[in-house]
């Protein structure tokens, strides 16, 4: 007993070495994914602050949009306003029509410009491809009819050479030897020829349609001219009535709220009879393009730009176009009907 009590400080680790390994691994696997949580709990704060953000602004613009509504119904609601508020709506909605009409106009024509560019992209890839695949299977042709008349006097060699079997014909042997080992060199050139030719027809047969570039820059450029043209015809048709409702409507345009500046009921019943009159000169049809073929003509010789990539004409180009036979105003440098807005870049 005393021998086992002396040999008590020995402590015998009867624990499996696997279990160990497997324990200290679960924790260095919790302490990652405690790490990968508190990672994603920041991201989660970071996007409910932004979101709520998001919530502030919102509410402050709804906020404003409930106090002009309140405005405008104060407004409307009362017999010294109400016709005023209405004349100046109706001039915003004056300039936002020939806006309209000229963005209408343009998106037409770059839709009809851009089917006839891509069917010409299309033909132009199909001509130029129909050249290089007659090329390269007249190239395989020829490389075939080579590689077949190398195979042949291969074969023909060889052929002499089998027939040469009595003893006086060594030296002949070696001779159609060396011969016969330059055909296969030849031979084998040529299979490799053919080879390539092969993979060059097949890439051609294989190639795809190049993306289209889109619109060309003469293109934009006799889009916006046309655009400036149809500007400068809705500004014409406006000058036959008496009230600059251009004018007018663009000092609409670039105020928050309606204001008391056009008179008084009569007055604005008048001014609303005269923008409905505008509104259907805007908007008829009749000769209208050759009013804007005339006015395009007109703009032409005078026409310039800042760059050679540049799609927008200078504004003291368009004002120097003779005016014709009514005084026109430069559409582009007023930026008549938000025009920048509406010319393709």
């Amino acid at each position: 007993m005393n021998a086992l009590r002396q040999l008590g400080f020995l402590k015998l680790n009867l624990r499996p070495e696997g279990r160990e390994a497997d324990h200290e691994h679960r924790v260095i696997e919790l302490f990652r994914n405690r790490a990968e949580l508190k990672k994603a709990y920041g991201g989660l704060q970071e996007e409910t602050y932004r979101l709520k953000d998001l919530v502030k602004q919102q509410e402050a613009a709804t906020a404003r949009v409930q106090d002009m509504l309140n405005e405008l119904e104060a407004r409307l609601g009362s017999n010294d306003t109400a016709y005023s508020t209405l004349a100046f709506y109706q001039l915003r909605r004056l300039w936002q029509s020939g806006r309209e009409l000229i963005a209408q106009f343009v998106a037409d024509l770059a839709r009809q410009q851009d089917e006839r560019e891509r069917k010409s992209h299309l033909a132009l890839h199909n001509r130029e491809q129909f050249a290089r695949r007659q090329a390269g299977e007249a190239q395989l042709a020829s490389a075939r009819q080579l590689s077949e008349e190398a195979g042949a006097l291969v074969g023909q060699l060889e052929a002499e050479h089998g027939k040469l079997t009595r003893l006086w014909h060594y030296f002949k042997r070696r001779s159609l030897e060396k011969r016969i080992h330059a055909a296969q060199a030849a031979a084998a050139a040529a299979s490799a020829a053919l080879i390539e030719a092969q993979s060059r027809l097949e890439a051609v047969n294989a190639e795809a349609l190049p993306e289209f570039p889109g619109l060309s820059l003469e293109a934009r450029r006799a889009i916006n001219l046309a655009a400036i043209a149809y500007a400068e015809v809705l500004c014409k048709r406006l000058a036959v009535i008496e009230q600059p409702l251009l004018s007018m409507a663009r000092e609409a345009t670039g105020r928050r709220s309606a204001a008391d500046v056009y008179g008084g009921p009569k007055e604005c019943v008048l001014l609303m009879g005269q923008i409905g009159r505008a509104q259907r000169l805007l908007a008829s049809k009749v000769a209208l393009g050759e009013e804007i073929r005339g006015h395009t003509e007109r703009l032409k010789p005078a026409i310039a730009y800042r760059g050679a990539a540049d799609t927008c004409p200078t504004s003291d180009s368009v004002g120097a176009a003779p005016e014709g036979t009514a005084h026109v105003p430069n559409v582009l440098a007023e930026d008549t009907w938000d025009l920048f807005r509406v010319l393709l870049r």
